[in-house]
């Protein structure tokens, strides 16, 4: 969906982006992570088409965004971090206005307001002003102005900047939902618990190079098999030895409470598994894929030293698991 190709880009004395190359497989939510500095908002703003780089290009479905602009703004949506509304007029005239200046044909442009507002949660508040809305419908505001034109790419630069922990699961809901209809989502955030619930994969930018892309969400799966985390409601020394007589089954990480395993991706050897723990009376509270927090994993790789090469769809180096 969206192929980026040896990006860079340079303010005065300082290189923004080097050599920057990724392809973003379509109806995935990317989080694009890196601290302040690193080059997030620069690769968004060039993606939508708004600076020209140095060297390199982003096709968009197959759209050179920079040789017809134009025709890319029809293909995407873009939030910048910084945004502003027209605070006299309602949401319904904010969202019409933008249809039209979207290109909306006359004819689809009550149709397309109505839309973005169910999408976005809003149809109650159409006939409010945008100066009377909180934080959080403001920014929802912005974003089915975004989506007006029923975009196949959408990129947000700090969405969740400023909202309170209600109105970010209300924007993680949202993002599902848009992707869910078929939309293509970047997400650029240096706060990475806004993008744990929603994101499918994670872009990791440092120091304008690209460390990592690689999928979030995922058990822990190296050929064929799962890494899975087993906690205890009452603590048992006997839990070593019950997982030691396990056969295909390797310990990760152990207590008398919990334990972390690989074993086969076989949900029939799982069921198997708990059934014995179970019959021998061990109190097993939870039994579920181990995955990692985004921050984690996020640390681990800025850890791991030098930027990666990044291959088509795929991850460079450990998976983000």
């Amino acid at each position: 969906m969206i192929d980026i190709q040896n990006l860079t880009y340079d303010y005065p004395g300082r290189r923004a982006l080097d050599n920057v190359s990724a392809q973003i497989a379509p109806l995935t939510i990317t989080a694009l992570v890196g601290p302040n500095g690193a080059g997030k908002s620069t690769l968004l703003r060039i993606c939508a088409a708004l600076d020209r780089p140095f060297a390199g290009s982003v096709t968009i479905d197959g759209l050179d965004v920079h040789d017809d602009p134009r025709a890319a703004h029809r293909r995407m949506g873009f939030l910048p971090d910084f945004f502003g509304l027209y605070d006299d007029l309602t949401v319904q005239q904010c969202l019409r206005y933008r249809a039209q200046a979207q290109g909306v044909a006359s004819s689809s442009v009550v149709a397309a307001a109505q839309r973005a507002a169910e999408r976005l949660d809003l149809t109650d508040r159409l006939k409010e002003k945008a100066g009377t809305l909180s934080r959080g419908l403001r920014q929802r505001l912005a974003i089915a102005q975004a989506i007006i034109h029923d975009p196949k790419v959408l990129m947000l630069d700090e969405p969740a900047s400023g909202l309170d922990p209600e109105a970010r699961i209300a924007l993680a809901a949202v993002l599902r939902r848009l992707r869910d209809d078929g939309m293509t989502i970047i997400v650029s955030s240096h706060i990475l618990a806004e993008l744990e619930d929603y994101s499918t994969h994670m872009m990791i930018i440092r120091d304008g190079r690209l460390v990592d892309y690689a999928p979030l969400g995922q058990a822990a799966q190296t050929l064929g098999r799962v890494r899975l985390r087993l906690d205890l409601a009452d603590r048992s020394d006997a839990l070593e030895t019950a997982l030691h007589q396990i056969a295909d089954l390797t310990i990760i990480s152990l207590d008398a409470g919990h334990a972390v395993i690989e074993m086969a991706d076989d949900s029939l050897a799982h069921a198997a598994l708990l059934k014995t723990l179970v019959g021998q009376d061990f109190k097993v509270a939870s039994f579920a894929p181990d995955r990692l927090g985004l921050q984690d994993a996020y640390l681990t790789h800025v850890k791991s030293g030098a930027p990666q090469k990044i291959t088509a769809g795929g991850s460079a180096g450990v998976s983000l698991q």
